[in-house]
């Protein structure tokens, strides 16, 4: 990520935090394209949603997901690119589980979680 990357994802969050903190009565005017209202009316009449505002409570809460994925990914960036060098380092040393062990160790894992009851 580049520092104008950084800078739109630090802009997001200044936004998101400031449409959180206004009063619930208040009410904002905008301009959707064309494109954008029949999705708005299709996700309506699809019967998922009451009405405009919650398909857009929608958007915003899946924008601020991406945008929190994005945090852990800067935040953990460092470990993960660790992880997978080390991943390699033991592929070139020819330390990899066979693919009959990955196997049995993936079978071992299902069998071990709990089933649903129904």
């Amino acid at each position: 990520m580049n520092l104008q990357a950084d800078y739109d994802l630090l802009l997001w969050h200044h936004l998101f935090d400031s449409t959180q903190s206004r009063d619930q009565g208040e009410h904002m005017t905008i301009d959707l394209k064309p494109e954008q209202q029949r999705m708005i009316d299709l996700a309506v009449r699809s019967g998922a949603y009451q009405n405009a505002g919650e398909v857009l409570d929608q958007a915003f809460e899946i924008i601020r997901e991406q945008l929190n994925l994005e945090d852990w990914m800067l935040r953990e960036r460092e470990e993960v690119a660790a992880h997978i060098a080390t991943g390699f380092a033991q592929a070139e040393r020819g330390e990899l589980q066979s693919e009959d062990d990955t196997l049995e160790m993936l079978r071992k894992r299902r069998a071990a979680r709990p089933r649903p009851q129904g």
